[in-house]
This record gives structure tokens, sequence and C-alpha cells, in this order.
């Protein structure tokens, strides 16, 4: 797909920086330094990238988008392989290399902060339906990157992602695992997730202090119904705020909150006669996501139920 000027910016403040050819040394012909502020290691093992690169076949309709190439080593093989890429890169130094060194056509490169992107806007100017997300994150976004996903899923077909592997066994764990938690059920109502590759530190450079993880999620519809969505992660939130509690104690404050204005202390019900089939005297992190939906759409329905008859 051929560019001949650049696109309108998706990020406030974004630089868009159509490729030219290569014009040899000046000053990015030496790599950058990893910026601490920015969270940067950067992926160096030649199987490790060639693996991930393998797991990144955008399909008909998808766009493939790669957060923080770095110093491009993950890109090159997605071009090599013939893939279209929209890279967003924060540092300004690394775009600046990656511009002087990269003259495919097959690449749109956007200076920016993936935080801030509208992924929509995107979709919009490329013609495309859905987005194939890869990347080796900085382990200070990971959580924020990780929401910002399910926020979006409907948007998304697919994420390839490098991880702290702390954060890719929370993602992946099971109900009753010490590492079963709020990511696990956010992301698992939406999301298939497994994990593909285990990456030692010797893999980056400079080399982090933990291990890492490269894990798939598979985007689509909600994998259980939710009769009340808007309920659903402000429960789960509650229930994993104090996760050493019972389920009685960590969702008592959210359920009185949950009282109407106009419905009296003595007609709104104890927590317990609302939710039927869940034991309250359970931890949070013994419930399957099934049973969070369960629990969410059964206090919403009683709030909601509560609100009508008191008006």
């Amino acid at each position: 797909m051929e560019r001949t000027s650049p696109l309108p910016p998706v990020v406030a403040g974004a630089l868009v920086f159509p490729f030219s050819p290569m014009t040899g040394g000046g000053r990015h012909s030496v790599p950058p330094r990893a910026r601490k502020r920015f969270g940067q290691h950067f992926l160096v093992d030649v199987e490790a990238i060639g693996r991930i690169s393998a797991l990144c076949h955008p399909r008909r309709g998808e766009l493939l988008l790669e957060v923080g190439p770095g110093r491009g080593a993950l890109t090159r093989q997605l071009l090599a392989h013939g893939h279209y890429t929209v890279a967003v890169e924060i540092d300004r130094d690394l775009v600046g290399l990656l511009r002087s060194q990269l003259r495919e056509r097959q690449l749109r490169l956007i200076q920016g902060d993936v935080l801030d992107f509208d992924f929509l806007q995107l979709l919009k100017e490329e013609g495309k339906e859905k987005l194939l997300v890869v990347g080796n994150l900085p382990y200070n976004i990971s959580a924020p990157f990780l929401f910002k996903l399910l926020e979006n899923a409907d948007l998304i077909s697919r994420s390839v992602l490098t991880l702290q592997r702390e954060v890719a066994s929370r993602i992946a764990a099971r109900p009753g695992s010490r590492t079963y938690g709020l990511l696990s059920v956010l992301l698992g109502i939406r999301a298939e997730s497994r994990v593909c590759l285990e990456l030692g530190s010797q893999a980056f450079r400079p080399r982090p202090k933990v291990e890492s993880s490269v894990v798939e999620l598979k985007f689509g519809e909600l994998r259980c119904p939710l009769g009340y969505p808007a309920a659903f992660q402000p429960v789960v939130r509650a229930a994993f705020a104090q996760r050493r509690k019972m389920l009685h104690n960590a969702l008592g404050g959210l359920w009185r909150g949950m009282k109407p204005p106009t419905c009296s202390r003595d007609d709104w019900p104890a927590l317990e006669t609302v939710v039927a089939g869940i034991d309250l005297s359970r931890r949070a992190e013994t419930l399957s996501v099934e049973e969070f939906a369960h629990l969410s759409d059964a206090m919403a329905r009683v709030a909601g139920q509560q609100s009508t008859e008191s008006r």
C-alpha cells in the first residue's frame, strides 16, 4: 500500500512520519540508548523475534498495529513477511532512527503515547475493521495498556504482547490460584488467553531484573451473558480490592452504595438474600468469570427493582 503523503495524526500532538530513502550516517547511525523513563528493554533474541512475528499474520480486514517498535527488530520481521504495519513509538529519538533506516512504504510510523491513541480513528483512516495488536510493552504501562485494550475490545481481534511474566501469569490464571485476580476476570470475560513463549532476561538489552512471557489474547463476544454490563467491573474491582476478605465483607460497601436515596434502610435487602447460588463466605479468588457475571447481574437487578419500587 503506497503512501504519497502522511495521514492525519490519531494522537493529540503526535507526529506522523512518511518514509524517505535512507540517507546513510548522521546522528542516528548509532542507535539511541535505552531510556529508563520509558521503561525500555529492547528484544534482541533472534529466535524469539521470529517466533513472535510468526504469530502476527493479519487476516482480511485486520490492521497490524505495533506498540513500541523500539529499534525496529520485530518491525523488520513484520515487513519482511509483507505485512503493512502501523507502529507507534513514544521516543522521538527512536522515531528518528527508524525513519532514517527504514524506507518501507508498507510502514506508517507515528510518534506519540499509545495510551492516548484513538483506535477507532486509526481503523477509519486505514479502512480496516479490526486491529491485530503486537508489542513488547514497557513494564510500567502494561496494566494501563491492557485496560485500554479491554475498553476497545470491540475493535480488536487479537493481541500478541510481550509482558512481565508476573503480569502474564495473572492474565492466564484460573480460579483458586495464587495469581488469579482482577486482570484474570476482566480480560477473561472478553478474551481467551494463552502463554505462547517464555523469555529470560538475556533476551533483552539492557537486561531487565525480571523475566517475560509472550501472551496471545483472542478477543470476541462476551464469554458469558451480562444482563447489566455496567455493574460487572465495579463488582469485580470491589471483590478483589480486599481479596483476603469474604465476599460478604468485600462487597458490603459497594452494596450499601447501590441503595437508592429514596429506599429506606429497612427496605434495603441484605446482600445474602440477593445472590442465590453463591456462598458469600467465599473469597473473590475462588469465583469463576461466570460466577462473577451472575453475582454482578443479581446485585444490579435488585438495585434497579428497589429503585423503581421506592419512587
